[in-house]
């Protein structure tokens, strides 16, 4: 899979968590940038995220994210 795969379905994910279909992450994307991306909706989303991608984060991993960019790398590292 390719990383412009990834930020596809990545995308797709992003659009179904935070309910808003305009949202479009890139690798600098962070919750700063996201209004109602919070502590609980991560949660949310680092689940919608191993669900659809069959992988399975742990903590030390999800903590150590700085970026959307990041979050992708780390998927496609897990694919391989």
């Amino acid at each position: 899979m390719t990383r412009k795969e990834v930020f596809e379905r990545m995308n797709e994910v992003f659009r179904d968590v935070f309910d808003d279909e305009d949202i479009e992450v890139n690798d600098e994307t962070t919750a700063d940038d996201i209004e109602d991306w919070d502590s609980l909706e991560h949660i949310n989303l680092v689940n919608a995220m191993e669900e659809e991608f069959g992988v399975k984060f742990t903590m030390g991993e999800i903590v150590a994210l700085k970026n959307v960019g990041e979050m992708a790398d780390l998927i496609i590292s897990k694919l391989q």
